[in-house]
């Protein structure tokens, strides 16, 4: 049983602390790592480890391709980026998908701001190899075109299971911090993508899109069209580079985001 621990008031970060982590060009990216790194630390002494996309395991770099991980953050031997499938195991990368707020999370459950359902339906077991971690203070990042982030903190001691005191205390300065860092970041960063004005899906590609939103499958979907199967596969890749999206359920989301979706009735 979780000892209950005594109430201290929140922190925020101070103004200056939330300029520091924020990222004018790419070429300030390792010292708003380093600042980011830094007020975290003296906040609550947790580390930070923190990705801009949970469904590419192509991890965030300064502009000389310097891996954040590793080189700012101390990951050295945790390589936690080059885990295969870690976005379709870690219970922690699971909630981000349907959580947006700051939140908390150990073996016996995930702890938010309100209750959440879908939260609560996330299979914990082998939390720790699963989640790479005893426990996690998390925030997730929602961004444009359906890509989500997530900054977690993670205890300097292995062993620690209960972040509770410290996400009552700081989870809000975490999630200020965080969110100005990963939002400057992908703006310095990102390749240009298509506005919702420039992005045109063929007839064919949102038939596909729709049927596959319904749940069916690409020989099902060439069995109600009329087509081949491989065709279907094609119409749904070309609309996914177009989306520029990283995989068919990403794909999906931001035809649905875009309008796409609703347009074939």
């Amino acid at each position: 049983m979780m000892a209950s621990p005594s109430v201290m008031p929140p922190v925020l970060p101070s103004a200056a602390a939330l300029a520091a982590v924020r990222i004018a060009d790419s070429e300030d990216i390792w010292r708003a790592a380093c600042a980011l790194r830094d007020a975290v630390d003296r906040l609550c002494g947790l580390r930070t480890a923190v990705t801009h996309n949970v469904a590419s395991r192509e991890p965030m770099c300064d502009s000389n391709g310097t891996i954040l991980a590793s080189e700012v953050f101390g990951f050295i031997d945790a390589r936690w980026w080059e885990t295969p499938q870690l976005a379709l195991i870690s219970p922690i990368v699971h909630a981000c998908r349907v959580e947006a707020e700051p939140f908390w999370c150990h073996a016996e459950g995930f702890h938010a701001r309100g209750p959440n359902p879908l939260l609560d339906a996330i299979d914990l077991a082998d939390f720790r190899e699963r989640a790479l971690t005893a426990a996690a203070i998390v925030v997730p990042i929602h961004l444009p075109f359906g890509q989500i982030a997530a900054a977690s903190f993670l205890s300097r001691d292995a062993s620690c299971e209960d972040l509770s005191a410290v996400y009552e205390q700081a989870g809000e300065a975490l999630a200020m911090l965080a969110r100005g860092f990963v939002h400057s970041y992908v703006r310095v960063t990102a390749r240009r993508r298509p506005g919702v004005a420039g992005v045109a899906l063929s007839k064919r590609e949102v038939e596909c899109l729709r049927w596959a939103a319904g749940g069916k499958t690409n020989e099902e979907i060439g069995l109600i069209l009329g087509v081949q199967r491989t065709t279907v596969r094609f119409h749904i890749l070309s609309a996914s580079r177009k989306l520029d999206a990283v995989n068919r359920d990403q794909t999906l989301f931001k035809a649905a985001q875009l309008g796409f979706l609703g347009m074939m009735r």
